[in-house]
């Protein structure tokens, strides 16, 4: 079956850690997806999946919006492929760290590069995105972004739970990695691709887990356009 996969996309840049998540899980299934990108200013393109957010998969006659729903379509329709959550347990356990992610990792880590996003979208974008975000954030772009180098250490410190279980295993999932080391690479990954400011330091068990998440899949990350910590 056809998989097609739409992801945000700023030129040659991919940087949703949304897409980020799906873009994991398609490889860890082995599965090929044709890939159409998506700007700010393209979202009419995504009427026909009810909504305009990205990523959207459309995997035959079936589409499917929202990273979640889309790892657990993966997961159930391609069960005879390597699994993303192992079990029912499991997959319960993940939607823990998907709520995490979204509410602590994206959220710290959001005020840190905002302004970085800015300068990378394209430039039919940027008078949506300053005046969208700035309406969220109450302030411009800049003085949002402006301090992060002693706020990183707030962020830093949000990982301590994280960190610990990194010091005790190589992957979050265990001994390989599954879905919900793709759910927080995707956090990363989204910072990566904007911005060379460094979220995390050496040593640090989340740099090292960062940097075999980016070794997996031949690579695949690691050679997408985006900054080296």
């Amino acid at each position: 079956m056809a998989l097609t996969l739409y992801e945000l996309a700023a030129g040659e840049r991919r940087f949703s850690p949304y897409c980020w998540r799906i873009r994991m899980a398609l490889s860890a299934k082995g599965l090929a997806a044709t890939r159409v990108p998506i700007r700010f200013s393209d979202k009419a393109q995504l009427a026909f999946s009810g909504q305009d957010r990205v990523p959207v998969l459309v995997d035959g006659d079936t589409v499917v919006s929202d990273s979640w729903r889309i790892a657990c379509h993966l997961e159930d329709a391609y069960p005879d492929r390597p699994p993303l959550f192992g079990n029912a347990i499991a997959r319960g356990s993940c939607r823990l760290i998907n709520q995490w992610a979204d509410r602590v990792q994206l959220a710290g880590i959001f005020p840190l590069i905002v302004h970085d996003i800015f300068r990378h979208i394209d430039p039919e974008d940027r008078a949506y995105f300053r005046a969208s975000r700035e309406k969220r954030l109450g302030r411009p772009l800049e003085a949002v972004q402006a301090g992060r180098d002693e706020r990183v250490e707030g962020f830093r410190a949000s990982l301590a739970p994280l960190r610990a279980t990194l010091a005790e295993q190589p992957f979050i999932a265990g001994e390989a990695p599954a879905y919900a080391d793709f759910i927080v690479f995707g956090g990363f990954q989204w910072a990566r691709s904007v911005s060379d400011f460094p979220l995390l330091e050496r040593p640090d068990p989340v740099y090292g887990w960062l940097d075999s998440m980016l070794g997996l899949f031949d690579g695949l990350a690691r050679q997408s356009p985006g900054y080296t910590w």
